[in-house]
């Protein structure tokens, strides 16, 4: 019998999944807007997220009840925005009674004032319940909405989860999930990449050309591995879907919203106009500060997550912040 999922949140990557695990699942999609769900549910299209000419099949439920998405779900996707993840926790406590449903999430970053990570924030809603983790890796929601070959990790510290779940993702077409138990190296790893997309970003848009762009991504990396470290990560998750992965992914596709914001800061336009033209969540910006932050208690230094903060925050030049950055003091490589 098919696994029933309710996935939360009808944003980029909520629609790509519902369009996706549609082939191997019973799929409800939740948004909180009626009329959104309402356009929907008529023209099978969500273009404000995915292209146009991908359709959701007549299969897959969408609706503003909340409590439809969840009661009685084998598994609950979680797609907001991390500043709605709590709230979703919560309300999914509410309606599942006794008996909660497994749990994934694929938000990153860090929640803004307490600087928890996602998983950080579960345990301290879900308590002991463990059937929880995290899809996380390179991908784009829209060629995971095309049906394009995409293959990320579903990070959870509890292995018959992970192993449930990752055989019936392999059903899906082109979708091809690893497993892995370092939730916190993946989680850490997902959100510097973010920041670290937006410093590549400047350089491109600066013209500083490919050496430039090369010597960033792999000092970038460098830089994550340490947080990864700090935080009690795994080094091989250094070099895995969510470490190496999707850095190069974020840090080079065009469909990089926080590449996209990076260029923009380019070209002389503020961080608030920016975003506001996007239209959609760039994790990168809300990151750098509570990354910096960590970092600073961590006792670390990351010089590139530091410009982008100062640059975001603190209204620095940009040629002045990238010349200082270039003329980091020669030392061994390491």
């Amino acid at each position: 019998m098919e696994s029933k999922v309710g996935i939360l949140g009808y944003g980029s990557w909520g629609s790509a999944l519902a369009i996706a695990f549609s082939h191997v699942m019973q799929v409800t999609l939740w948004g909180r807007a009626q009329d959104k769900v309402d356009i929907i549910n008529k023209t099978r299209t969500n273009p404000d997220y995915i292209p146009s000419e991908v359709r959701f099949s007549d299969e897959v439920q969408i609706t503003s009840d909340i409590a439809c998405a969840i009661k009685g779900k084998d598994l609950v996707i979680i797609a907001t925005p991390l500043s709605g993840l709590r709230e979703i926790l919560l309300q999914i406590k509410t309606y599942s009674a006794n008996h909660l449903p497994d749990i994934l999430w694929v938000c990153k970053g860090l929640e803004i004032g307490s600087g928890l990570f996602p998983n950080q924030i579960a345990k301290e809603v879900l308590g002991g319940f463990e059937n929880i983790g995290a899809l996380l890796g390179p991908s784009f929601a829209k060629e995971v909405a095309q049906g394009l070959p995409t293959a990320i990790t579903l990070s959870s510290s509890n292995t018959q989860f992970a192993k449930k779940w990752i055989n019936q993702f392999s059903l899906i077409p082109n979708f091809r999930v690893y497993a892995n138990t370092d939730v916190i190296g993946s989680e850490v790893g997902s959100a510097v990449k973010n920041i670290m997309a937006i410093a590549v970003g400047i350089s491109d848009g600066l013209q500083l050309g490919h050496n430039a762009r090369a010597a960033l991504i792999t000092r970038s990396l460098n830089e994550l591995a340490a947080m990864v470290i700090a935080m009690g990560g795994e080094a091989k998750t250094i070099y895995g879907l969510t470490g190496i992965g999707d850095l190069i992914l974020t840090c080079t596709g065009d469909l990089s919203r926080n590449r996209t914001v990076g260029l923009e800061l380019a070209k002389g336009f503020k961080c608030e106009q920016i975003l506001k033209n996007l239209g959609h969540v760039a994790e990168g910006v809300y990151a750098a500060r509570e990354i910096f932050k960590l970092s600073k208690r961590l006792g670390l230094e990351m010089p590139i997550v530091s410009a982008v903060y100062n640059i975001i925050y603190e209204n620095a030049d940009i040629l002045q912040t990238v010349n200082t950055l270039l003329k980091r003091a020669p030392k061994f490589e390491g």
